[in-house]
Parts: structure tokens; C-alpha cells; sequence
């Protein structure tokens, strides 16, 4: 490996990349001092196994960062990349990368945190459950309207001062590290049509119609963004958010504003008659989540359906899926991976469970059939509106929803109103649990607990404050994002004989 440094840089020639690692960057180990010291550099857009001379714009005290100039032999796990846009959209990082040596990495992901940090006995192990479709398995895609572009240096360099100046927007993806700037997306191999066609008619007529893009620096501008949904029932949702530069909370619909969306959304009716749900928002709040915001349908359905096949034989679901609703974003994946977390739960028809973090209630009405009782807990009241509507639209009489703070709802008085459970779901968000509700399962003692995570690190956190009373014996990881270092793990613990 030769070198050559600057002032301004570091270039290392002929370095191989070694390893996967987290944020879906990769590792390359380099002598940065010329003393046989391995130096850690993250490098992104990269395979393990290229051979790569290697920039390094930025050195801490144990790690640098740095990006492939140039690869100079191939790995033999590296594929030509799906994306046109790869490189620049901030997604998909894996993409370059078989996707069976993807799930290698996944795999080696969940147990190198559950070894590491959980100090868990990973024998217990199964290999990884990869994903059927690994393109176009997405049900839920969001976009953003910008008046700035993002642009690459060669075309910054080529395109003449007056047509920057004259740039009317993008809608696509935010550029990495950059909250103003969107990529405009010509094509994401991440949802079906009619996807694209649906994103590029839209923008297509704004810009012959002059519709302002929104300015998210000035807060400024009139479109701000798309969401699109589908399901495997074939149901489309469209969703339009708008700002009219009222008051924050000032969702009033200006003629102006009247005159710009309608014949918008009309074009959308007339060419794209499979969205049977077409809505849009007014939104002059200061970010783009849609609460407290109300939701308008101008034609179809409020909502579109989902459906899921029953564990082992048992009936089949629908769920009702509207703009704040949540669901997995890959429909098919999720039947497996819900068909681990049943299997992982050994549900008779005679147990209480609960399911905390339930969000709108998929996993509890998913083991519903198979319990006596289902109690899901989750913070959002509007998500638990929707487990309450999906539960009466799947004709269960056997569970109960409460909305609220999981470490001041699971009490000791809420256990005695609701049964002891004999299982416990768990499903946190990436930061994982709160550390007094891993306190407050310890304390139930439930035989079972099911612990379902989207970031091994924070569940191995919390496998090792459980492990003061569980065992942990069955571990499943399941890839539901391929081309991303996203991992979803499943894990069962039993309860320790006295």
C-alpha cells in the first residue's frame, strides 16, 4: 500500500476493504503514521473485498472517514447497482453488494452486537430470513419538493451562473447532510408502479404550471411534499401536502391555494384511476409530520386496505391503512416476520398477552386469534384509534388498547386490572426501552417475552438488563430492507427457574 499526503489530503493507493459496517458504511484499515498502526476508515459506496485507492478527508483520534476515488480491481461480491441515482440518494448504500452477501453482513450484524454489548449466547441462532422481492418491496414512499436542487460538482462546474440561478426545484429525496436540498429522483427501483409515473406527472405539472416548490430555509413556496402508498390488495394512496403561508396552525384553504391543487389533483384522477384514495393536507408548520394536522379526502377512501394471512390456518386480516397510520413498509416480510414472533410466543388459546409498543395494533390482532387476551399499550392515540377500528373490522372481541407513556401505564395496578401476562410482545423503536420498563418486566415475570427490534445494538442493551431473570433461547434475524444495513431481530426469553 503506497501513500501520499498533502496539506490538504491523504491518498492511500491499492487499500482493500475488510468489512461491512454500521450506517452502511464499510472499513478499510490503513498505516496513516508509517508505524504498522492499523488506522479504522469508514468509507461509503463500497464493497467488501474492492480494491480501492482511498481518500481520507477527515481523521479523529481511532477512526478517520474517507471515499473511494477510484476502484482498481472489483470484489467478487460487488453487482452493477439497480439505481441511476446511486452514489447520491442517501439510500440503498448496500446496493453494489450481492444481496446474498448482504444478508451475510446482517446476519453478522445482529450477533456481533448481541455478543458484544448483550453478552449473549448467540447459539441459539438461526440464519437470517432474507426477503423474496429485493426491489419494488416498499409500500410507502415519501417526497419532498424543494425550490433548491441538489447537484453534483460536474454540474455545478458545466451549467452557466444564470441557469443555477433559474433552477425551479426538485422533487425527489433529501441529498445526504443536507436539510434544504433534494435530489430530483427520475426513477426509485424501491416501489412498484405506478409509483414513478405518479411522482413524475406531478412534478411535470408543476413546472408547466409554475407551481412554487416549497423553501424549507424561508418557509416559503407551495408544494411540499408526496407520500405514496400501496398494498398488496392493489389499493393506492396519494397524499399532497400544501402550505399556503398562513399561520402555523392555519390549515385554511386560500382560493389561491383552491386554484393551484384542484386541477392538480384532477389531472391525478383522470390519469391515474387505480389511487382509490386521493388526499391532501394543508401543512404551514415549520416541519412535515402531519400531526394535529387534519387529513381531507378529495375522492375515494379515506383509507386503503392491507391484508394478511392468519398464522398457521388462521383467518385472514385487513387492516385499515390511513396518512398518520403505521405499518411495515414491506408487506410480504412482514407475514414472516410476524409468523416468527407467533411461533417465538407458543400462543395455546389460553394465555394474556401483552404487546407493548403496538403502534395500530398489527402484531396484537396478528396473535389475537391464538390468545385469550390481547393487551397492546402503545404512546400515540391516534395509532391506537386505528388498532381499535382494525380490531372491530376483524370481528376480535378479546382485546383492549391503551394510549399512553409505556413506563407510567405498565403498573402494578394496571397488571391487576388486566391480567398477569403469560406473554409479552415487545417492539420499541430504535432507541429501545426505557429502562424503567425493562424494570417493569422484570417485576410482571411473564414466563415469555417476545422482544422484536429494528437496531440489535439497543436490544442488546436491553437483553442484558433482562438477563437477570431470562434466558435468552430463540434468536431470528429477518431482512426487511435489502440494499440497506437495516435488520429487524427477533428474540424469545424464558424465565429463569427459580
Amino acid at each position: 500500500m503506497k501513500m501520499r499526503k498533502t496539506k490538504k489530503e491523504t491518498i492511500y493507493y491499492d487499500v482493500e476493504i475488510v468489512d461491512a459496517a454500521a450506517e452502511g458504511m464499510a472499513i478499510a484499515k490503513v498505516d496513516a503514521e508509517g508505524d504498522g498502526q492499523s488506522l479504522v476508515v469508514f468509507v461509503p459506496f463500497v464493497v467488501p473485498g474492492d480494491i480501492v485507492d482511498l481518500k481520507v478527508f477527515k481523521k479523529k483520534k481511532n477512526y478517520a472517514e474517507g471515499r473511494a476515488i477510484s476502484i482498481k480491481k472489483p470484489s467478487p461480491k460487488r453487482v452493477e447497482a439497480q439505481c441511476p441515482h446511486f452514489g447520491n440518494c442517501g439510500g440503498c448504500k448496500w446496493q453494489t453488494m450481492s444481496y446474498a452477501d448482504q444478508i451475510v453482513y446482517k446476519e453478522k450484524q445482529v450477533r456481533d452486537n448481541l455478543e458484544r454489548l448483550g453478552r449473549v449466547d448467540c447459539s441459539s441462532m438461526r440464519p437470517i430470513c432474507g426477503s423474496e422481492n429485493i426491489f419494488y418491496y416498499r409500500n410507502k414512499l415519501e417526497y419532498t419538493f424543494s425550490s433548491k436542487r441538489w447537484r453534483s460538482t460536474e454540474e455545478m462546474e458545466s451549467t452557466p451562473r444564470e441557469a443555477l440561478a433559474d433552477d425551479p426545484g426538485a422533487l425527489g429525496f433529501h441529498a445526504p447532510q443536507l436539510f434544504d436540498k433534494v435530489l430530483n429522483i427520475e426513477h426509485c427501483a424501491l416501489q412498484a408502479d405506478p409509483s414513478n409515473a405518479i411522482r413524475m406527472a406531478i412534478r411535470d405539472y408543476a413546472l408547466e404550471h409554475k407551481l412554487p416548490f416549497y423553501d424549507i430555509r424561508n418557509h416559503t413556496g407551495f408544494l411540499r411534499n408526496i407520500m405514496i402508498r400501496n398494498t398488496t390488495m392493489g389499493h393506492w394512496m396519494l397524499l399532497i401536502s400544501i402550505a399556503t403561508g398562513g399561520e402555523q396552525k392555519d390549515q385554511t384553504l386560500t382560493e389561491e391555494a383552491r386554484a393551484q391543487l384542484f386541477p392538480l389533483l384532477e389531472m391525478i384522477k383522470e390519469r391515474f384511476p387505480q389511487i382509490t384514495s386521493l388526499q391532501y393536507v394543508v401543512n404551514n408548520k415549520f416541519n412535515d409530520t402531519l400531526d394535529q394536522l387534519e387529513v381531507i379526502t378529495y375522492a375515494g377512501a379515506d383509507h386503503i386496505l392491507e391484508q394478511m394471512e392468519g398464522y398457521k390456518g388462521g383467518k385472514t386480516l385487513q387492516f385499515k391503512i390511513n396518512p398518520k397510520s403505521f405499518f411495515q413498509t414491506n408487506s410480504l416480510q412482514a407475514q414472516r416476520l410476524y409468523s416468527f414472533v407467533a411461533e417465538f410466543a407458543g400462543l395455546t388459546g389460553q394465555e394474556t398477552l401483552y404487546d407493548l409498543y403496538t403502534g395500530t395494533g398489527t402484531i396484537a390482532l396478528f396473535l389475537a386469534e391464538k390468545a385469550k387476551k390481547v393487551v397492546g399499550i402503545e404512546y400515540v392515540e391516534e395509532a391506537i384509534a386505528d388498532a381499535r377500528i382494525n380490531s372491530t373490522h376483524n370481528g376480535f372481541d378479546n382485546t383492549v388498547f391503551y394510549a399512553g407513556d409505556m413506563a407510567k401505564v405498565l403498573t402494578e395496578e394496571f397488571i391487576a386490572q388486566n391480567g398477569r401476562p403469560d406473554v409479552v410482545v415487545t417492539d420499541p423503536p430504535r432507541a429501545g426501552m426505557h429502562e424503567k420498563v425493562v424494570e417493569q418486566l422484570l417485576m410482571t415475570e411473564a414466563p415469555t417475552i417476545v422482544y422484536v427490534s429494528c437496531n440489535p445494538a439497543t436490544q442488546a442493551r436491553d437483553l442484558e438488563l433482562l438477563s437477570s431473570k431470562y434466558d435468552v433461547v430463540a434468536i431470528q434475524p429477518v431482512d426487511m430492507f435489502p440494499h440497506t444495513q437495516h435488520v429487524e431481530n427477533v428474540v424469545k426469553l424464558s424465565l429463569k427457574k427459580h
